[in-house]
């Protein structure tokens, strides 16, 4: 079966492109995000390979050889992107292939040995306690509702491990997620993946006050014709917060508290990991706290210290 695309003004996909994203979704039970991800990885993939070509503005896929993709993935170096995002790229080119090879749309896969330069995993900052108070604490100088927010929202980002999809946004925390009471929340996480994770006091009666005193004040500002919010966190409309919107309460709070390194909603993420091992908790804890498929993701995610793992060595081992 011969496989062609034709690249139009607006990089429409056909019908193999939109079934490797579908099969994304819908088998593989990726997040959007994910899937926006492997999608604007394969149109440039498109745009690259056309541009190679200099008589036809069609692609027929079964003709793709691996030579245009080691091409390809010069072009992307000549561009400037960084290793992890070559590797990336080179991943969903990979996985598209291989997905034609197993329909049965081209024989065999020529993206089997693409392969990206090896590079250490970059990983974000982290944050020491001190630096975690001092945040927490220049956010909740915020005025009005919004300051009872601010600090409510970071503060549980930080306290159960959040991603910041899973705080606002569509796929963020709606008043359903949230059992005060018991203490803990439920989470959905990438894939559509639940999880439970528990919330201890402080920041438990934090949200119970936010939620009861502070959130309604913000709802009242919204248009009233409308069907009512779910989401937990709201805007100065009284309309559900969005990521940028998140950033936006972040930057704010980065600049009273005077911290001048790079930080980012998953700098929040990945203090809470390395807090937590620091305090002894288990890899295995952390894992499912986080909601990783595979312990060896939280492994490099909490970059142990050699001291750490010395320490743990030590206590475990019978001769040490």
């Amino acid at each position: 079966m011969i496989t062609t695309t034709r690249v139009s003004s607006n990089r429409s996909f056909d019908s193999q492109l939109e079934g490797f994203l579908s099969h994304l979704s819908s088998e593989r039970g990726l997040a959007t995000n994910t899937v926006n991800a492997y999608r604007a990885d394969l149109a440039q993939l498109i745009t690259i390979l056309t541009k190679k070509s200099s008589t036809t503005k069609d692609i027929r896929w079964n003709r793709v050889t691996e030579r245009r993709l080691q091409d390809y993935t010069v072009s992307l170096i000549q561009m400037g992107y960084t290793s992890a995002s070559v590797a990336r790229k080179i991943a969903a080119v990979r996985s598209f292939f291989q997905f034609l090879a197993e329909e049965g749309d081209i024989a065999t896969s020529p993206a089997t040995k693409l392969k990206a330069r090896r590079q250490g995993r970059s990983l974000p900052d982290v944050l020491d306690e001190e630096a975690v108070v001092a945040l927490l604490k220049a956010a909740s100088e915020g005025s009005g509702a919004e300051g009872v927010r601010d600090r409510a929202m970071l503060e549980l980002t930080y306290a159960a491990g959040l991603r910041v999809s899973e705080v606002v946004g569509p796929t963020g925390l709606d008043l359903s997620s949230i059992h005060l009471d018991d203490g803990w929340v439920r989470v959905l996480g990438k894939g559509s993946k639940e999880r439970v994770v528990p919330l201890y006091p402080g920041i438990a009666e934090r949200l119970r006050y936010f939620i009861h005193e502070a959130r309604p004040v913000l709802m009242a500002r919204g248009d009233s014709t409308r069907a009512a919010p779910r989401a937990v966190f709201l805007n100065a409309q009284g309309q559900p917060l969005t990521r940028q919107g998140y950033w936006l309460v972040l930057k704010r709070a980065l600049a009273a508290s005077g911290i001048t390194t790079n930080v980012s909603p998953h700098t929040l993420r990945h203090s809470f990991a390395t807090h937590l091992l620091r305090g002894g908790a288990s890899l295995r804890h952390v894992q499912e706290l986080l909601g990783h498929a595979s312990i060896a993701t939280t492994q490099v995610y909490t970059h142990l210290t050699d001291d750490q793992v010395r320490r743990v060595f030590e206590h475990a081992h019978p001769r040490a």
